[in-house]
Parts: structure tokens; sequence; C-alpha cells
């Protein structure tokens, strides 16, 4: 990003003006046909280095490929869970069990197309496990698990999103977008002992609201609010980040802060709801 126009600048222009007035008031008579192309030129050389001087003041903003990469560590908030949705038993997979912190990652790539819309690829796994005893038999997918029995359970989510993003504002302090993320969801719950295991899996479509707030907030540091939200009579889904970037140089940021990842679905099949809370560090490349 680049500097305002200031007023050293707005002196600077003045100065040249006035210049260029005196020199127009200069001499008597007419001004021959060599003296007027001279000074057609001088204009021309002169509009030039404006043109150049204000291309490099003007704050603008790049736009870019991106590349973002992101880790850090996921606290499970709550993870409640009935299979099936209908007969089973209902357990907490964080208050019943006792969930593990677990390390996190995720990958995007953003294109852009012309200066407003956007395109954009991003993985982001989630495995989650958890240890402990109920003490209370279990119905968990058709299968009992006695009170008192040592169990594992193992959540995961892995996420998949192709989004557009429209910007509806674009200029050197702020970006603000919205669009659509067509996300497939590779989810699954899993829960064992030392004599049975049982799961449920599922792989589905979910469609989702994407926005993106990105502004410049002075001396290299940038705000950042994104994420993909949508709620249904069926479930919920959000995954919303804010924190800060510092900008290293012309092609690299650093960013780190706090994201939500929260939903579940409530069906015959499945009922299952959770939140984690993710502290994240990582880095935006531009090119």
């Amino acid at each position: 990003m680049k500097y305002k126009l200031t007023a050293v600048t707005v002196i600077m222009l003045a100065l040249m003006f006035t210049a260029a007035l005196l020199q127009a008031q200069t001499g008597e008579g007419e001004v021959n046909s060599s003296d007027q192309a001279l000074r057609e030129k001088e204009t021309a050389a002169n509009e030039a280095i404006f043109s150049s001087f204000l291309d490099a003041t003007i704050p603008t903003r790049q736009n870019r490929r991106k590349i973002e990469i992101e880790t850090g560590l996921a606290f499970t908030g709550y993870s409640d869970v009935r299979i099936p949705g209908d007969t089973g038993d209902l357990f907490s997979l964080s208050e019943d069990l006792k969930a593990e912190v677990t390390p996190a990652f995720r990958f995007r790539i953003t294109q852009p197309i012309g200066e407003r819309h956007n395109i954009s690829l991003l993985a982001a796994p989630l495995h989650v496990v958890s240890k402990g005893t109920i003490d209370r038999d279990v119905n968990f997918a058709g299968e009992i698990f006695a009170a008192g029995t040592e169990l594992e359970g193992t959540y995961w989510f892995n996420s998949y999103r192709l989004t557009y993003r429209y910007d509806i504002i674009n200029n050197f302090k702020t970006e603000f977008g919205i669009g659509f993320t067509a996300k497939i969801r590779e989810a699954g719950i899993r829960l064992e002992s030392d004599t049975k295991s049982a799961k449920k899996t599922n792989v589905g479509f979910v469609p989702i609201i994407n926005f993106r707030y990105d502004r410049y907030l002075g001396k290299n540091w940038f705000l950042l609010i994104e994420g993909d939200a949508l709620a249904a009579p069926q479930g919920r889904a959000e995954d919303i980040n804010a924190g800060v970037k510092y900008k290293l140089n012309d092609w690299a940021k650093l960013k780190a802060g706090y994201r939500l990842l929260e939903g579940g679905v409530d069906n015959d099949e499945v009922y299952n709801f959770a939140l984690f809370n993710y502290a994240t560090i990582g880095i935006e490349l531009g090119y």
C-alpha cells in the first residue's frame, strides 16, 4: 500500500505550476512556432512527471493472487452427540469425555478476476480426539457401550470450499466483499472401547454466505474479519475469523487472530452440534 497525497506534494505541485505561469509570461510579442512547439514538449514532459509522481503517492490496493497458510490450536467448546438422532443416547465428547487440544491447519488460494471479483479454494481439516469414561450406558450407532468403560471418541470435520466473492468496496483503505461458498464437508464421529467400535460418517454439500472485511489501520497494520455463515431449520454452520495482519513487505503479511467454528445438524439420523475455538497464526503471500 502506498501513501496519501501529502502537504509537501501539494506545495511542490503549486511551485511547479507557478513556475510554468512565470515562464509563459516572459518575453514580449507573439510566440513563434518553434517556441510554441518547445513549450508543448515541455508541457507534455511535465504532465508525464506529474502523472508518475501522483501514481507514486496515491495509495492503491494491488489486486494479486493470494496464498494463505494458517495454523494454530483448536479448543473444543462443546460437542454434543446422539446417533441415531431420534433413538440414540445423548452424550458429550467435551464434558462426558475430555477433548484434547488439537493442532489445526488450513490452506487457501485466491485468484482475482478483474478489480472486484475473486475466486478462492480452501482446504480446512479438523480431527479431535476425546478420552475418558461415561457413568451410564451409551447407545451409539447401534452399539451399547457399558457405563465405566474406557472410551475414545474421535470427531473429524474436513471442509473443502469453493468461494466466489464480489468486493463492494475496494480502495486503498478498505476491502469489503460478499459472496457465496459451496462447501463439501467430510464429517464423522467414532466411539470405541477395547472390545467394540461404532461410527457414523457423512459427506455432503452445504451452501454458505461468504464475507470479508479488510481495513488498513496504518503503519503496516490491518484489521481482518472474514468468514462463512448460514443458518437453516435443518442446522447451521459458522466459520468466522477476526484478527490482525502486519505487512512485512510488498508480497508478505503475517497474521494472527481468533477463529470460531460452530454448527451442527438435527435429524432422524444424526444429532450433533459442536463449537471450536481457534488461536491462529499464519502468513498471507501475494504475487
